[in-house]
């Protein structure tokens, strides 16, 4: 109970008189109607929000039952003369109190706006505050007749002017004095709190108040409950209520359903609900159809929502630029930019034109799909049609030129947004300072921060956090550390995230002790650490090699109550997998599996490179085993890492295997992969088996890395098959490979330790040919081999060779 302690009877309220047709009906009904044509400018089906709040300052009904005797009410409805009141007790003692006195005739005569226009001036030229009022009504004023109207009408002024503190302080007085407030006010204050989880007690009161609903609580009340995102709460109360006399079903209620679903996901509930106001016998409003296309255009289904759009035309509500809005932006989100242009061809053919919102969706879509150029001309027509770009359309193409590295461009949108008087606010500044940050333009950042706060926009923890993790990745740890000392000390409330933000930067560069000391401060100023917290220490006493201390971290995080997560132990297992302490490794898997803390992809790949590592592949076989057991898919640096540990015991046969496994589990294998089989085949003496796998690669279009080629050539060579190493080297050459004096030197080393100096001759000549200049020790090389077979003829020829070619290169022999 929000302000009953138990439930009052109604016997509070004074009791009317009626005499036929009271003549204060009439005055009230006129004020109401008066009332509910100024302040909700007729029925907009735009917004649900809207609506609601138009129709709770209904008056008509609700005040009358608090009003008091008929007796000073002449015939015809005209005040007597001598009952009207001049209020010459405190007109010149206290101007407070002849302003409620006022209040209290007002309401005597039924006047009821203009006695709330009185309280509102009252409250809005003097800060009178809740307990003041309250204790001048108390102590002035408790025996008079209309007393119960002043209060009430107190707190629903108080609830129009959002003082909602102060409306909840007038309404607990008046449960104390016994007094019943009006369906009106509640209706008021359930609006203001309808975000919030205290618009579902003042709810309870109503219902244990036992004042009647007006028809629209119930709707206020629903549509509360979806903006607080409590879908499941809404939709039951909706499903209990609805069989209640007093709920008034309407087609605004199904709109706020539908509304709540559709934002939070949910389209197919939104369908469902739009069937059942069918069945109910409501038509759907264009608000109806605008709720359920933006729905299915959030989900993705925007050729469904384009069929409803069809549909509700036939149905004689006409689209609007609202709709095409919708629906040019579902297209966007979707990356279908030529969609996009047929729906904006189709919106002009139907009469209508592009507004700023379609040009900055347009915009948008441009920037997304990394056509700046393409947005930056999409401005220009705008300019040139005479639209004035918002912050949103100048903050999206800053984004855009942050994220392409072009800083001229977004100082020269900076100096335009200057000229044309607009100002920025919290997110276009948020966006331009991480878009410095990330560009490494830190200074720039740290400006504009300081520009931002002069204009008395604080910057957020977003701010504060890309600000902190580019000085991080820049290496400027002890700078963000001197930035969050300075936040700190102005008073700046710093959460656990800006803090692990630095703690993750001294951990990276190894700097455990300035980890520990923020580490302790965050403890010793009652801030939670989080588990992110205890990832980064992990990491850093895992980068110097103090594995005890990193794993005492571990147990830290069960003493905070906190439960470690799959990244928590892949990153102490990385640790251990340094170290080459398997039994370890194997030890914490058993435990997080046993912690119910599932591996992933990533834990299980360090840990078979840790086994492959160490040799004991058969266990790293299990692991890919129970990787499959438990339906999680090996990647290919998995594979290739099985597949290299094979390659180290010389099993061709089982890395093979593994190649087929890849291939059947539809994974590509990569040139890391080939180079590995390739390898391993050559290792092992089969080079004839390598040289047809590398051909039937090449068959299949596969794109080699020049190692694959090189590897078997050098094989070749040094198995006396020169002609075959000659003819798959011009192959390569052929593909395109770049070659350089390093492949030349390992081919021809090979060729002269086994005395095939013409073929290392027909190397160098092909070097020479291509443009590769010999070095020394390669001369000496062949001039050494040459010389072993006595063949002083063939030296001094390739001496001469070897001359003119560098003369030739220098310019100096043609």
């Amino acid at each position: 109970m929000l302000f009953r302690r138990k439930i009052r009877s109604l016997r509070r309220i004074p009791c009317p008189c009626f005499a036929g047709k009271h003549p204060l009906s009439s005055v009230a009904a006129a004020d109401a109607a008066e009332e509910l044509v100024s302040d909700s400018g007729g029925w907009d089906p735009k917004s649900c929000s809207r609506d609601i709040l138009a129709l709770s300052n209904l008056e008509l009904g609700l005040y009358l039952s608090c009003r008091s005797n008929s007796n000073v009410v002449a015939e015809k409805g005209v005040l007597k003369q001598k009952e009207m009141v001049s209020c010459p007790r405190w007109s010149e003692q206290d101007p407070m109190l002849a302003r409620l006195e006022v209040c209290h005739a007002l309401a005597k005569e039924g006047r009821l706006r203009q006695m709330r226009k009185i309280l509102r001036q009252m409250l809005g030229d003097e800060g009178t505050s809740s307990s003041l009022l309250c204790e001048l009504l108390c102590t002035n004023f408790k025996d008079w007749d209309s007393n119960s109207i002043v209060w009430d009408m107190l707190a629903n002024v108080y609830a129009r002017l959002e003082m909602i503190h102060d409306a909840l302080f007038v309404l607990s007085k008046m449960a104390a004095l016994d007094m019943q407030a009006s369906i009106s006010t509640y209706d008021r204050l359930l609006f203001n709190l309808r975000h919030t989880e205290i618009a579902w007690d003042l709810y309870e009161e109503i219902k244990s108040s036992g004042v009647s609903y007006s028809e629209y609580t119930f709707k206020i009340l629903i549509d509360g409950l979806c903006k607080q995102g409590r879908l499941q709460h809404a939709i039951s109360f909706f499903q209990t209520e609805r069989g209640n006399k007093e709920f008034n079903r309407c087609i605004v209620t199904f709109n706020s359903l539908m509304a709540g679903v559709c934002n939070a996901g949910f389209v197919e509930i939104a369908r469902s609900l739009l069937s059942l106001s069918f069945k109910y016998g409501f038509l759907p409003n264009k608000h109806s159809y605008t709720t359920l296309i933006h729905g299915l255009c959030l989900a993705g289904y925007v050729d469904e929502a384009l069929e409803l759009s069809e549909y509700m035309q036939t149905d004689g509500i006409e689209l609007d630029v609202v709709i095409y809005n919708i629906l040019i932006n579902g297209y966007r989100l979707l990356g279908l930019m030529s969609e996009i242009w047929k729906l904006i061809r189709m919106m002009i053919q139907h009469g209508l034109q592009p507004d700023l919102v379609t040009y900055t969706i347009l915009i948008t879509g441009l920037c997304e799909g990394g056509n700046v150029d393409e947005g930056l001309k999409m401005r220009k027509e705008m300019l040139s049609r005479g639209f004035k770009l918002n912050i949103v359309t100048y903050s999206v193409l800053v984004n855009a030129l942050c994220r392409k590295g072009h800083i001229n461009e977004v100082e020269g949108l900076l100096g335009e947004m200057k000229e044309i008087g607009l100002d920025m606010d919290l997110v276009a500044y948020s966006i331009l300072i991480n878009g410095y940050c990330k560009l490494g333009e830190i200074e720039k950042a740290l400006q504009v921060c300081q520009t931002m706060c002069s204009k008395r926009i604080m910057a957020n923890s977003f701010v504060h956090g890309g600000i902190l993790s580019s000085l991080c990745k820049n290496g400027s740890v002890p700078e963000a550390n001197w930035y969050l000392e300075n936040l700190a000390a102005t008073g700046q409330t710093l959460n656990i995230i800006l803090y692990n933000i630095v703690i993750d930067g001294y951990a990276k560069i190894g700097d455990v002790e300035g980890a520990v000391t923020l580490y302790e401060q965050i403890i010793r100023s009652n801030i939670t650490p989080s588990v992110v917290t205890y990832n980064s220490l992990i990491y850093g006493f895992c980068k110097i090699g103090e594995l005890n201390i990193a794993k005492s971290f571990l147990r830290k995080i069960e003493l905070h109550e906190l439960v470690p997560t799959v990244v928590t132990y892949t990153i102490l297992i990385n640790g251990f997998c340094g170290a080459g302490d398997t039994d370890s490794i194997l030890e914490l898997l058993d435990e997080m599996i046993g912690k119910s803390i599932m591996p992933n992809r990533i834990t299980y790949s360090v840990i078979i490179k840790a086994l492959c590592k160490h040799g004991r592949v058969r266990e790293a076989i299990d692991i890919l085993k129970n990787m499959e057991i438990m339906g999680i898919g090996a990647d290919e640096i998995t594979y290739n890492t099985l597949i290299q540990g094979f390659h180290e015991l010389r099993n061709v046969n089982m890395a093979f295997y593994l190649h087929d496994k890849m291939l059947q589990h539809s994974l590509m294998p990569t040139p890391i992969t080939y180079n590995l089989l390739i390898n391993a085949l050559c290792l092992n003496g089969e080079v004839d088996r390598a040289e047809r796998f590398l051909l039937s690669l090449l068959e299949r279009g596969v794109r080699l890395r020049k190692f694959a080629y090189t590897t078997i050539i050098k094989a070749q060579c040094a198995k006396a098959m020169p002609d075959r190493a000659i003819i798959l080297f011009d192959k390569m050459l052929e593909s395109g490979y770049e070659v350089s004096i390093k492949d030349f030197s390992a081919i021809i080393n090979r060729l002269c330790k086994r005395h095939f100096v013409n073929e290392a001759k027909i190397f160098f000549k092909l070097m020479l040919y291509i443009g590769i200049l010999p070095d020394q020790e390669l001369c000496l090389v062949i001039c050494s081999a040459i010389h072993k077979q006595n063949d002083h003829k063939s030296l001094a020829a390739f001496q001469a060779m070897v001359v003119k070619s560098c003369l030739i290169a220098l310019g100096i022999y043609e």
